[in-house]
């Protein structure tokens, strides 16, 4: 939400930063919902669509750095952070499949 508020703030931009507000956001909201999955395979959905997302999100960083609303320090900040998100779910995906594949 701060890079939004930034970006809108800053350089007027409210496209680009619209989507990723939306997909960063989706994030959380995806985890919140997985927390009461009626089943296992409810909860693998919900963290593959939260790790799809995070994914996304990373897409739209890289496209705001790539054209000059974030300088490099913001979106390597921006970058790890998303990159460790993606990382967690990946994680939480797989061994979820495991789980549900015994």
């Amino acid at each position: 939400m701060n890079a939004y508020k930034f970006l809108g703030q800053t350089h007027r931009e409210f496209v680009l930063s619209k989507q990723l507000l939306r997909c960063g956001t989706s994030i959380g909201a995806l985890i919140r919902e997985a927390e009461h999955a009626q089943s296992e395979a409810d909860f693998l959905n919900k963290m593959n669509i939260a790790l799809k997302e995070a994914n996304e999100t990373l897409y739209w960083i890289s496209l705001l750095k790539d054209t000059g609303y974030l300088d490099e320090a913001i979106y390597q900040s921006i970058n790890n952070d998303c990159t460790e998100i993606v990382a967690i779910l990946a994680s939480i995906v797989k061994s979820t499949k495991s789980k549900l594949n015994k």
